[in-house]
């Protein structure tokens, strides 16, 4: 990580009130396939880790049975609260939580994120998922800043300052190391996709027989 969790934290304090309005077209593309591919249905508890202003949980809620947003910019998430409450949506709960720290332990059925794991480093993103694993979701859906090639360092989609973006390939097995199957790739841009990633049926299997 190049920033401290704080760091981050005030930058993301200081971005809340105009986020929305500042994101890129391939930010709302990778938002709306990882909308598409968790498709929540009415008995799921998803996990939105680094929700940020609530852009999957809101789109999720209405068909989840909870969502749970976590985040480290407590003014993100009061942007996410006053959506919610704008929308009348009552099952969303937000709270401050990280990728390897979700400050959460109860049943999860999906986990999704967008835009936020490619602040940690390559090792930190690997016990990331691994976390995430032992929270025991069907699906993990992940959009985010990632290398499908070589990157161009004359022409960055990402911050070098203070993102850290992993190749797909890493990703891929981060995601097969902690047990996960990956079943989809979208590529959005050559530095931007979305991945999906399903716990295999021996595992789920497994977990249901202890």
């Amino acid at each position: 990580m190049k920033r401290n969790l704080e760091e981050h934290a005030a930058r993301f304090d200081e971005k809340a009130g105009e986020y929305d309005e500042s994101k890129s077209d391939e930010y709302h593309a990778c938002a709306n396939l990882v909308v598409e591919h968790a498709a929540s249905e009415s008995d799921d508890i998803v996990l939105d880790l680094g929700t940020g202003t609530g852009a999957i949980a809101l789109a999720l809620a209405p068909d989840a049975k909870r969502v749970v947003g976590r985040d480290i910019s407590e003014e993100m998430m009061a942007e996410a609260e006053e959506k919610a409450a704008e929308a009348d949506l009552t099952n969303l709960e937000f709270d401050r939580g990280t990728f390897r720290e979700p400050n959460y332990d109860g049943p999860v059925d999906l986990v999704t994120s967008n835009f936020a794991l490619h602040h940690l480093s390559d090792d930190e993103k690997r016990e990331a998922v691994a976390v995430i694993a032992d929270l025991e979701p069907r699906k993990f859906v992940l959009g985010d800043v990632m290398f499908f090639g070589e990157p161009d360092p004359d022409d960055p989609f990402y911050s070098p300052e203070v993102d850290d973006p992993a190749t797909v390939g890493l990703l891929a097995d981060a995601f097969t190391d902690a047990g996960f199957s990956l079943t989809a790739v979208e590529r959005v841009h050559e530095q931007v996709g979305v991945l999906v990633a399903e716990r295999s049926p021996t595992a789920v299997d497994a977990t249901a027989e202890e």
